[in-house]
């Protein structure tokens, strides 16, 4: 998910093009502006941190872009090119090395395990709203 600060910094895009010059697949896409409840969900695993408020008012604060992308190795691979959690720590080359500069508002979520993503997926999207297919150049990536 680009968070609101990726959305009004225009950086939806070049985050975009980060996975698809990597070679995953997109498969659900779309902008929208997030409840509380859905935050809330969302983020339950820290709902006990003293953090928890600021997060829910941070990303239900203007539109996300929610994503789910495919691909050999997608969770780990992904995890890689959005960076570190702070920004300042993030390599160079990352989206958040690139772009980011405060830990509050660090550009993008990304889920961090098959089960976690499966879970997430669940919650932003109906099935309904992923599109299965198939890009000619797979053959290409993969052996």
């Amino acid at each position: 998910m680009v968070k609101p600060d990726g959305v009004q910094r225009n950086l939806v895009g070049q985050i975009i093009q980060r996975f698809e010059t990597k070679g995953f697949t997109l498969v659900g896409l779309k902008l929208m502006n997030v409840s509380r409840e859905l935050a809330e969900q969302h983020y339950a695993v820290h709902k006990e941190r003293p953090f928890f408020p600021k997060l829910i008012e941070f990303i239900i604060s203007g539109p996300v872009v929610a994503m789910v992308w495919e691909g050999n190795g997608v969770v780990a691979s992904a995890r890689k090119i959005i960076g570190a959690t702070k920004p300042l720590e993030a390599e160079p080359g990352t989206i958040r090395g690139d772009y980011g500069l405060d830990t509050g508002r660090n550009l993008i979520h990304g889920s961090d395990a098959i089960e976690t993503a499966q879970n997430e997926i669940s919650l932003w999207f109906k099935e309904e709203e992923l599109v299965s297919w198939q890009p000619t150049i797979t053959p290409w990536l993969y052996e």
